[in-house]
């Protein structure tokens, strides 16, 4: 039975070893600290938020250079086309 209990600390031991790696303790004190939770994810949501802006910029910056491209290309049908869009985006910018 001796031999049995050691085991079952060893085990224990080793279950508290691991909750100790994961850091469970410090996520138990951010769960009860609403305000410290708060900051936390407002910062979070303030940084998607930027790299959410800064890439659509980028994007629509890339795709525009790619209108512009495309019109100065001379494909009859698809330069027409482009030429349409582009107006409408400089009227608008």
């Amino acid at each position: 039975m001796e031999e049995n209990d050691r085991d079952i600390i060893n085990k224990i031991d080793e279950l508290a070893e691991r909750m100790e790696n994961i850091k469970i303790a410090e996520y138990i004190e951010l769960v009860r600290s609403p305000r410290r939770m708060l900051f936390i994810n407002f910062i979070a949501g303030l940084a998607r938020g930027l790299g959410i802006a800064i890439g659509a910029t980028v994007l629509g910056a890339l795709f525009l250079i790619f209108l512009f491209d495309l019109a100065q290309s001379n494909i009859p049908i698809i330069a027409e086309f482009v030429a349409k869009i582009i107006k409408i985006v400089e009227t608008y910018l």
